[in-house]
């Protein structure tokens, strides 16, 4: 029996997909994510149980979804203090429709805001796995104390700083012990965890430097399972219902383009008295 045009085109689309996806199905009048069928899970799980399942693809235990949920509460805001934060709501002052606010906010994490939970995730799981320098991975805790005094001497000699430790506003970042306490708590405690603490205690120790919530949530990220390239997802995850109430609330109680710094506070050290008519004749004569 002959195979006609159209039924092989149709089995070419099949067998030759454009687009591949093992996240969600969509057919008609049918969502499919990770298997279970969008309906099943609403009402049935948590917001957090739902970015654990997108991002690890099964649904977690009671403990990691607590764990998780806790995850995400220590990200969620830092007040008019980060970039980000001031971004968002400088944009919501000009009259800029709320996605476009947000997506502003979003943009302006980098290296130095929000990149730091993902390189502190890059920097534990590869001492982990590889260990430092020619030590293979570290087989108990006193080599992973070892591995994490050899980390700390090349971060000083070099003098940079490591990653998920100190804080511009605090000497003693509030949030990380809460999140250590839930982490064993939870079951969640192991041995990248374990790592940051050993670095923390040797940083004190040295610098009287303590850990942040990028570090304390790079431990127990990485204790979870998390790829470390999926540090700045979470952490957008968590702060992005910030940026919206930070957006809402400059468009709620403040005037509209209001002035953020006054002209007085501008402190402009560039050249004075330039006369443009001499310096082009200079510049035509130097050629």
């Amino acid at each position: 029996m002959a195979i006609g045009r159209e039924t092989v085109e149709n089995l070419l689309k099949l067998t030759k997909p454009k687009w591949r996806t093992s996240i969600t199905k969509v057919e008609p009048d049918r969502i499919t994510t990770r298997g279970y069928p969008q309906e099943d899970l609403i009402g049935n799980i948590s917001f957090s149980e739902m970015v654990y399942l997108l991002l690890k693809g099964e649904l977690p235990r009671e403990k990691e979804a607590k764990m998780m949920e806790a995850v995400l509460v220590s990200f969620c805001d830092h007040g008019v203090t980060p970039p980000s934060t001031q971004v968002a709501r400088i944009m919501a002052s000009t009259g800029a429709p709320m996605n476009t606010c947000v997506a502003g906010g979003v943009s302006s994490f980098g290296k130095y805001h929000a990149g730091a939970l993902e390189r502190s995730m890059r920097i534990v799981q590869h001492v982990v796995k590889e260990g430092v320098g020619s030590n293979g991975p570290p087989s108990s805790s006193e080599e992973l104390k070892n591995s994490a005094l050899m980390m700390v001497e090349h971060f000083l000699e070099k003098g940079k700083k490591i990653p998920g430790f100190g804080h511009r506003f605090h000497d003693k970042d509030p949030r990380p012990g809460k999140l250590i306490k839930v982490a064993k708590k939870y079951g969640c405690f192991g041995i990248h965890t374990e790592l940051i603490v050993s670095i923390e205690k040797l940083l004190l120790e040295m610098k009287g430097i303590h850990m942040n919530i990028d570090g304390a949530n790079a431990g127990i990220l990485s204790d979870m399972g998390f790829d470390w390239k999926l540090g700045t997802g979470i952490f957008t995850i968590g702060r992005v219902p910030a940026l919206v109430s930070h957006i809402h609330e400059e468009n709620s109680v403040e005037s509209s383009f209001r002035k953020f710094v006054e002209v007085e506070d501008i402190y402009y050290n560039g050249l004075e008295s330039r006369n443009v008519d001499t310096d082009r004749n200079e510049l035509n004569i130097s050629k």
